[in-house]
Protein backbone atom coordinates (compact mmCIF):
# COMPACT_ATOMS: atom_id res chain seq x y z
CA UNK A 1 0.00 0.00 0.00
CA UNK A 2 1.56 3.24 -1.01
CA UNK A 3 2.73 5.94 1.39
CA UNK A 4 -0.22 8.32 2.37
CA UNK A 5 -0.16 11.82 3.88
CA UNK A 6 -1.49 11.58 7.41
CA UNK A 7 -3.98 14.89 6.24
CA UNK A 8 -5.34 13.58 3.95
CA UNK A 9 -6.45 10.69 5.92
CA UNK A 10 -7.61 12.20 9.01
CA UNK A 11 -9.98 14.99 7.44
CA UNK A 12 -12.67 14.28 10.03
CA UNK A 13 -13.17 11.40 12.33
CA UNK A 14 -16.09 10.00 9.97
CA UNK A 15 -12.98 9.48 7.52
CA UNK A 16 -10.66 7.96 9.86
CA UNK A 17 -13.77 5.24 11.04
CA UNK A 18 -13.87 4.76 6.92
CA UNK A 19 -10.05 4.54 6.18
CA UNK A 20 -10.10 1.80 9.15
CA UNK A 21 -13.43 0.11 8.32
CA UNK A 22 -10.97 -0.53 5.17
CA UNK A 23 -8.49 -1.98 6.71
CA UNK A 24 -10.33 -4.82 8.45
CA UNK A 25 -11.26 -2.74 11.72
CA UNK A 26 -14.16 -1.65 12.99
CA UNK A 27 -13.50 1.78 15.02
CA UNK A 28 -16.44 3.62 16.78
CA UNK A 29 -17.12 7.32 16.84
CA UNK A 30 -14.75 8.14 20.04
CA UNK A 31 -11.79 6.04 19.15
CA UNK A 32 -11.81 7.57 15.35
CA UNK A 33 -12.13 11.18 17.03
CA UNK A 34 -9.54 10.11 19.23
CA UNK A 35 -7.12 9.11 16.62
CA UNK A 36 -8.01 12.03 14.79
CA UNK A 37 -7.08 14.37 17.01
CA UNK A 38 -4.04 12.65 17.40
CA UNK A 39 -2.65 13.22 14.11
CA UNK A 40 -3.99 16.40 13.47
CA UNK A 41 -2.26 18.10 16.77
CA UNK A 42 0.86 16.22 16.70
CA UNK A 43 0.32 13.90 19.73
CA UNK A 44 0.70 10.80 20.87
CA UNK A 45 -2.48 8.49 21.01
CA UNK A 46 -2.53 6.50 24.44
CA UNK A 47 -5.15 3.13 24.08
CA UNK A 48 -6.22 1.85 27.66
CA UNK A 49 -8.09 -1.32 28.02
CA UNK A 50 -8.19 -4.86 29.14
CA UNK A 51 -6.13 -6.77 27.06
CA UNK A 52 -8.18 -8.27 23.66
CA UNK A 53 -10.16 -5.20 23.30
CA UNK A 54 -8.13 -4.30 20.12
CA UNK A 55 -5.42 -1.67 21.18
CA UNK A 56 -2.61 -3.41 19.52
CA UNK A 57 -4.83 -4.30 15.99
CA UNK A 58 -5.97 -0.55 16.15
CA UNK A 59 -2.38 0.58 15.78
CA UNK A 60 -1.68 -2.03 13.51
CA UNK A 61 -4.68 -0.57 11.35
CA UNK A 62 -3.79 3.10 11.61
CA UNK A 63 -0.25 2.12 10.30
CA UNK A 64 -2.03 -0.10 7.72
CA UNK A 65 -4.22 3.01 6.49
CA UNK A 66 -1.40 5.72 6.04
CA UNK A 67 0.71 3.06 4.15
CA UNK A 68 3.67 3.00 6.81
CA UNK A 69 5.70 0.38 8.38
CA UNK A 70 4.57 -0.62 12.14
CA UNK A 71 7.20 -0.40 14.54
CA UNK A 72 6.72 -1.78 17.82
CA UNK A 73 8.47 -1.42 20.87
CA UNK A 74 6.65 -4.42 23.33
CA UNK A 75 7.81 -3.34 27.38
CA UNK A 76 8.15 -5.19 29.99
CA UNK A 77 9.75 -5.42 33.41
CA UNK A 78 13.25 -4.30 32.82
CA UNK A 79 13.47 -2.84 30.01
CA UNK A 80 16.44 -0.35 29.50
CA UNK A 81 17.25 2.63 26.72
CA UNK A 82 19.71 0.12 24.42
CA UNK A 83 16.49 -1.90 23.81
CA UNK A 84 14.46 1.20 22.87
CA UNK A 85 16.64 3.41 21.33
CA UNK A 86 20.08 2.07 19.97
CA UNK A 87 23.12 -0.17 20.92
CA UNK A 88 26.75 -0.24 19.32
CA UNK A 89 27.27 -3.70 17.60
CA UNK A 90 30.93 -4.33 19.14
CA UNK A 91 31.88 -7.50 17.70
CA UNK A 92 31.43 -5.86 14.44
CA UNK A 93 33.51 -2.52 15.28
CA UNK A 94 35.93 -5.28 16.71
CA UNK A 95 36.79 -7.19 13.88
CA UNK A 96 36.46 -3.74 11.59
CA UNK A 97 39.34 -2.60 13.76
CA UNK A 98 41.82 -6.17 13.67
CA UNK A 99 40.61 -5.74 9.95
CA UNK A 100 41.93 -1.96 9.09
CA UNK A 101 45.21 -2.98 10.60
CA UNK A 102 47.16 0.28 11.53
CA UNK A 103 44.70 2.09 8.99
CA UNK A 104 41.83 4.65 10.62
CA UNK A 105 38.81 3.70 10.71
CA UNK A 106 35.48 5.15 12.54
CA UNK A 107 34.06 2.44 14.78
CA UNK A 108 30.91 4.76 15.11
CA UNK A 109 29.61 4.78 11.39
CA UNK A 110 26.36 3.74 10.50
CA UNK A 111 27.32 0.57 10.20
CA UNK A 112 27.75 -0.59 13.67
CA UNK A 113 24.67 1.81 14.94
CA UNK A 114 21.82 -0.66 15.90
CA UNK A 115 19.01 1.00 15.73
CA UNK A 116 15.86 0.04 17.98
CA UNK A 117 12.30 1.25 17.81
CA UNK A 118 12.90 4.65 19.04
CA UNK A 119 15.70 5.30 16.74
CA UNK A 120 13.98 3.89 13.91
CA UNK A 121 11.63 5.85 13.53
CA UNK A 122 13.30 8.97 14.01
CA UNK A 123 15.43 8.00 11.11
CA UNK A 124 11.73 7.70 9.18
CA UNK A 125 9.28 9.76 10.68
CA UNK A 126 7.22 9.54 7.38
CA UNK A 127 7.42 6.01 6.59
CA UNK A 128 7.32 4.43 9.92
CA UNK A 129 4.28 4.84 12.72
CA UNK A 130 5.87 3.75 15.96
CA UNK A 131 3.97 1.06 18.74
CA UNK A 132 5.01 1.34 22.16
CA UNK A 133 3.33 -1.72 23.28
CA UNK A 134 2.15 -2.47 27.05
CA UNK A 135 3.62 0.25 28.98
CA UNK A 136 2.46 -0.07 31.72
CA UNK A 137 4.73 -3.20 31.80
CA UNK A 138 7.95 -0.88 32.22
CA UNK A 139 9.49 0.26 34.86
CA UNK A 140 8.81 4.62 35.70
CA UNK A 141 12.98 4.59 34.87
CA UNK A 142 11.55 3.75 31.30
CA UNK A 143 8.40 5.38 31.29
CA UNK A 144 10.55 8.85 32.29
CA UNK A 145 12.80 7.95 29.30
CA UNK A 146 9.74 7.57 26.56
CA UNK A 147 8.82 10.90 28.23
CA UNK A 148 11.68 12.44 27.19
CA UNK A 149 11.72 11.07 23.91
CA UNK A 150 8.12 12.19 23.24
CA UNK A 151 8.83 15.80 24.52
CA UNK A 152 11.37 16.92 21.42
CA UNK A 153 11.68 13.67 19.36
CA UNK A 154 15.32 13.59 19.11
CA UNK A 155 18.22 11.12 20.42
CA UNK A 156 21.55 11.84 21.84
CA UNK A 157 24.06 9.91 21.02
CA UNK A 158 27.69 11.15 22.90
CA UNK A 159 29.58 9.67 19.74
CA UNK A 160 27.47 10.79 17.15
CA UNK A 161 25.75 13.70 18.18
CA UNK A 162 22.12 14.09 18.54
CA UNK A 163 19.29 12.88 15.78
CA UNK A 164 15.87 14.33 15.46
CA UNK A 165 12.98 13.66 13.04
CA UNK A 166 12.28 15.65 10.09
CA UNK A 167 8.50 15.29 10.76
CA UNK A 168 5.97 14.22 13.55
CA UNK A 169 6.51 11.02 14.06
CA UNK A 170 2.88 9.40 14.75
CA UNK A 171 3.20 7.62 18.29
CA UNK A 172 0.79 4.79 19.87
CA UNK A 173 1.25 3.60 23.33
CA UNK A 174 -1.20 0.77 24.65
CA UNK A 175 -1.55 -0.05 28.67
CA UNK A 176 -3.35 -3.01 29.85
CA UNK A 177 -3.83 -0.43 33.28
CA UNK A 178 -1.57 -3.11 35.44
CA UNK A 179 -0.05 0.13 36.94
CA UNK A 180 -0.76 3.66 36.70
CA UNK A 181 1.07 6.04 34.25
CA UNK A 182 2.59 9.09 35.16
CA UNK A 183 0.10 11.98 34.86
CA UNK A 184 3.17 13.98 32.77
CA UNK A 185 3.13 11.03 30.36
CA UNK A 186 -0.99 11.27 30.39
CA UNK A 187 -0.70 14.83 29.97
CA UNK A 188 0.76 15.09 26.73
CA UNK A 189 -1.48 12.21 24.45
CA UNK A 190 -4.67 11.64 23.30
CA UNK A 191 -6.63 9.65 25.99
CA UNK A 192 -8.99 6.77 24.57
CA UNK A 193 -10.30 3.91 26.58
CA UNK A 194 -11.65 0.94 24.47
CA UNK A 195 -14.04 -1.04 26.33
CA UNK A 196 -15.18 -4.59 25.05
CA UNK A 197 -17.90 -4.06 22.25
CA UNK A 198 -21.49 -4.94 22.62
CA UNK A 199 -22.66 -7.99 21.05
CA UNK A 200 -24.24 -6.01 18.04
CA UNK A 201 -20.90 -4.62 16.85
CA UNK A 202 -18.76 -7.64 17.85
CA UNK A 203 -20.91 -9.70 15.53
CA UNK A 204 -20.23 -7.46 13.00
CA UNK A 205 -16.19 -7.40 14.11
CA UNK A 206 -17.08 -11.67 14.07
CA UNK A 207 -17.81 -11.41 10.77
CA UNK A 208 -15.25 -8.55 8.97
CA UNK A 209 -12.41 -10.66 10.48
CA UNK A 210 -13.64 -14.62 10.55
CA UNK A 211 -13.39 -16.70 7.40
CA UNK A 212 -16.56 -18.45 6.24
CA UNK A 213 -18.89 -17.45 9.44
CA UNK A 214 -22.81 -17.48 8.55
CA UNK A 215 -24.42 -14.22 10.43
CA UNK A 216 -26.48 -16.12 12.35
CA UNK A 217 -23.17 -17.95 13.77
CA UNK A 218 -21.34 -14.66 14.50
CA UNK A 219 -24.33 -13.34 16.30
CA UNK A 220 -24.82 -16.74 18.85
CA UNK A 221 -20.90 -16.00 19.22
CA UNK A 222 -21.04 -12.60 20.40
CA UNK A 223 -23.90 -13.00 22.43
CA UNK A 224 -22.43 -15.95 24.06
CA UNK A 225 -19.65 -14.09 24.76
CA UNK A 226 -21.16 -11.24 26.64
CA UNK A 227 -22.44 -13.57 28.57
CA UNK A 228 -19.15 -15.48 29.63
CA UNK A 229 -17.63 -12.32 30.18
CA UNK A 230 -20.09 -10.93 33.01
CA UNK A 231 -18.85 -14.24 34.74
CA UNK A 232 -15.66 -13.96 37.23
CA UNK A 233 -12.73 -15.21 35.28
CA UNK A 234 -9.31 -14.98 35.91
CA UNK A 235 -8.45 -14.36 32.51
CA UNK A 236 -11.87 -12.51 29.98
CA UNK A 237 -11.79 -13.62 26.69
CA UNK A 238 -10.73 -11.30 23.66
CA UNK A 239 -12.45 -10.16 20.83
CA UNK A 240 -9.66 -12.36 19.18
CA UNK A 241 -10.62 -15.38 21.07
CA UNK A 242 -14.50 -14.77 20.04
CA UNK A 243 -13.04 -14.80 16.27
CA UNK A 244 -11.68 -17.86 16.75
CA UNK A 245 -14.26 -19.32 18.60
CA UNK A 246 -16.92 -18.67 15.92
CA UNK A 247 -14.23 -20.38 13.23
CA UNK A 248 -13.64 -22.93 15.26
CA UNK A 249 -16.99 -24.05 15.89
CA UNK A 250 -17.97 -23.49 11.74
CA UNK A 251 -14.96 -25.81 11.07
CA UNK A 252 -16.88 -28.46 13.39
CA UNK A 253 -19.82 -27.83 12.11
CA UNK A 254 -19.29 -28.57 8.64
CA UNK A 255 -17.59 -31.67 9.87
CA UNK A 256 -20.67 -32.86 10.97
CA UNK A 257 -20.92 -31.73 14.69
CA UNK A 258 -24.43 -29.92 15.22
CA UNK A 259 -25.11 -27.03 16.85
CA UNK A 260 -24.69 -26.16 19.70
CA UNK A 261 -22.11 -29.42 20.56
CA UNK A 262 -20.03 -27.63 17.85
CA UNK A 263 -19.55 -24.80 19.72
CA UNK A 264 -18.98 -26.68 23.19
CA UNK A 265 -16.47 -28.89 21.76
CA UNK A 266 -14.10 -25.66 20.77
CA UNK A 267 -14.48 -23.76 23.88
CA UNK A 268 -10.89 -24.39 24.39
CA UNK A 269 -9.80 -21.67 21.53
CA UNK A 270 -12.52 -19.07 23.93
CA UNK A 271 -11.01 -19.88 27.04
CA UNK A 272 -7.88 -20.44 27.84
CA UNK A 273 -7.63 -21.20 31.56
CA UNK A 274 -8.24 -25.02 33.51
CA UNK A 275 -9.82 -23.26 36.10
CA UNK A 276 -12.02 -20.62 34.08
CA UNK A 277 -12.79 -24.11 32.14
CA UNK A 278 -14.02 -25.71 35.15
CA UNK A 279 -16.23 -22.74 36.66
CA UNK A 280 -18.00 -22.26 32.90
CA UNK A 281 -18.23 -25.74 32.19
CA UNK A 282 -21.56 -26.10 34.07
CA UNK A 283 -23.07 -23.01 32.68
CA UNK A 284 -21.95 -23.44 29.17
CA UNK A 285 -25.01 -25.40 27.85
CA UNK A 286 -27.34 -23.07 28.94
CA UNK A 287 -25.14 -20.52 27.83
CA UNK A 288 -24.80 -21.72 24.18
CA UNK A 289 -28.49 -22.71 23.93
CA UNK A 290 -29.47 -18.91 25.15
CA UNK A 291 -26.97 -17.32 22.47
CA UNK A 292 -28.45 -19.99 19.56
CA UNK A 293 -31.95 -19.01 20.36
Amino acid sequence: MPEVKAETVATSPEAVSEHLAASRYLADDSLATAIFLAIRLGKPLLLEGAPGVGKTEAAKAIAELLGRDLVRLQCYEGIDAAHALYEWNYQRQLLAIRHAGEHEIDIYDDRFLIARPLLQVLKAPEQRVLLVDEIDRSDHEFEALLLEFLSDFQISIPERGTIRAAAQPIVILTSNRTRELAEALRRRCVYHWIGYPDAEREAAIIMLRAGDVAEATARAVAGAVQTIRARPLAKTPGIAEAVEWANAATILEKGGSPWPEAFRRSIGVLIKDEEDLSYIAPELGSIVEEALG
